[in-house]
């Protein structure tokens, strides 16, 4: 899924968001590839196979049931398939998060690039196995479960795919008091796995750090406008910001990935000849002086003899006169 990405490996989460307009579908997925998505993810949601038809909604999205909801933003298998041919197209892989065995089925005859496994379906085995047996890539996301639910849901996954567990806050939006990069850590460490961000902040900082800390993928809401109708758009970032969050988390993938020698210097040698000082006359000096440190004066730039070095010479003798600001050579004394 991510060979010959940069990491991180950056996901567009279009979810539901297109309100079941199979064209707003389309443009937020052409969208989110021209901001520098490297995948984009929906929600393939077949009513009947998910939920009972009184089942509660969530408190933030009351404002039809969540049965209906589901049929009305729906797609036939035609334009999940043309979803996956447009992902093709535009060179940015194609995701989905099923909500049901039938919801794998529809994605596999569509091609879907790997799953996203959502947080509410952690502890759904079932849904857990029967992706396995597809053994394409899966990113779990761990926002509703605990270590014991987690323990489970890896143990179904990871001998049939390549797996990636994404540290998520299931709170919209998430204060950074809950963002929880300790246990993306953690699961690292507990897993041996790849490891990632599912990011519900509203801003740019949490993603960013979950970078600097080894996150290989980062996945983030995306909407035209958080004016649009539903649950989710409220709380995504809008092109302007999504396009400049990818160039920021690649920045930080490149920077990660570039640890410097410190005692290589090549780059800034130029830089240190401009800038650091040299040892220089602090004023006209007569021939046989011996050199006290209130001879010395330290100016640029750093091309003479270092500034560091200055208690080398002192106590030595000229063996010449020399006039102020002259830069001190080896040959001067004896």
């Amino acid at each position: 899924m991510t060979a010959g990405r940069q990491i991180p490996y950056v996901i567009a989460e279009i979810g539901s968001v297109h309100d079941g307009s199979f064209g707003n579908a389309c443009r937020l997925l052409e969208v989110a590839a021209d901001c520098g998505a490297d995948a984009v993810k929906f929600q393939t949601h077949i009513a009947e196979a998910e939920t009972l038809l009184d089942a509660p909604s969530p408190s933030y999205f009351s404002a039809e049931p969540r049965a209906e909801y589901f049929r009305r933003t729906g797609f036939s298998v035609d334009q999940w398939g043309r979803l996956a041919e447009l992902a093709k197209k535009r060179k940015v892989d194609f995701l989905s998060s099923p909500f049901s065995l039938e919801a794998v089925d529809l994605l596999e005859r569509v091609g879907v690039s790997a799953y996203k496994i959502p947080s509410g379906e952690v502890s759904n085995l079932p849904l857990m196995e029967y992706i396995a047996r597809t053994r394409k890539p899966v990113l779990l996301s761990s926002g509703m479960s605990n270590w014991h639910e987690l323990d489970a849901a890896v143990a179904a996954l990871r001998s049939s795919c390549a797996l990636t567990l994404l540290q998520c806050t299931s709170v919209y939006p998430c204060p950074p008091e809950q963002v929880g990069l300790n246990v993306m850590l953690k699961m690292r460490e507990r897993y041996d796995v790849p490891v990632g961000f599912s990011d519900h902040t509203l801003g740019f900082a949490a993603a960013i750090a979950a970078v600097a800390l080894g996150a290989t993928v980062v996945e983030k809401h995306f909407t035209f406008s958080k004016l649009m109708y539903g649950s989710d758009a409220k709380h995504s970032m809008e092109p302007d910001q999504f396009r400049l969050l990818c160039d920021e988390l690649k920045f930080t993938g490149r920077m990660m990935a570039a640890p410097i020698e410190k005692d290589d210097l090549s780059s800034v040698l130029e830089m240190k000849r401009i800038f650091e000082k040299s040892i220089v006359a602090a004023a006209n000096i007569a021939e046989g002086t011996v050199i006290q440190q209130h001879h010395f004066a330290f100016k640029k730039p750093g091309d003479g003899i270092p500034a560091a070095r200055y208690r080398e010479f002192i106590g030595r003798r000229l063996v010449r006169s020399l006039p102020r600001d002259h830069k001190f050579g080896e040959e001067d004394f004896a």
